[in-house]
């Protein structure tokens, strides 16, 4: 069965209304990927957070970028010398390599990020340009009863 994305028809909605509706539409065209768990909130009126958890992951591990509307953040996890000397009986901490895309609405910047704790916390924010914003316009009040009219001046010819 096909999935119908119908997400470019919502051009129209402001904000990070859309970047909700694609985050949910991009997870479920990964084939159900579920690794690594992230959560998306909201922290101010133009700032978001999203959050991902990469326990085992140092910071020269995992890279973050930016490019054209589009949040890249890939793990990939190094050798470790000492792992030829142990045995593991069970692995539940996963440090497999992974890389998670998400699509940013227009005017998204990504503001930061840190990793603290084994959660990764990646600063988004909205800055709309001044042109796009609405701006209001004053209404200037016509006097009652009187008319200008401009006059044309009639040149010698």
């Amino acid at each position: 069965m096909r999935h119908v994305d119908f997400s470019p028809l919502y051009r129209s909605t402001v904000g990070f209304d859309r970047l909700f509706t694609m985050l949910d539409s991009l997870n479920q065209l990964d084939g159900g990927q579920t690794y690594p768990p992230y959560n998306i909130e909201r922290t101010g009126e133009y700032a978001y957070r999203i959050t991902m958890a990469v326990a085992g992951f140092t910071e020269d591990e995992i890279s973050v970028e930016a490019h054209r509307n589009v949040l890249t953040i890939r793990g990939e996890k190094r050798e470790d010398k000492n792992e030829d000397e142990r045995e593991v009986l069970y692995r539940g901490i996963a440090s497999r390599t992974f890389e998670r895309r998400f699509q940013l609405a227009d005017h998204v910047e990504v503001s930061g990020a840190v990793l603290r704790d084994g959660l990764l916390h990646i600063e988004l924010t909205r800055n709309i340009p001044e042109e796009l914003k609405p701006r209001r316009i004053p209404i200037t009040r016509v006097g009652t009863g009187e008319a200008k009219q401009l006059e044309a001046t009639k040149q010698a010819a």
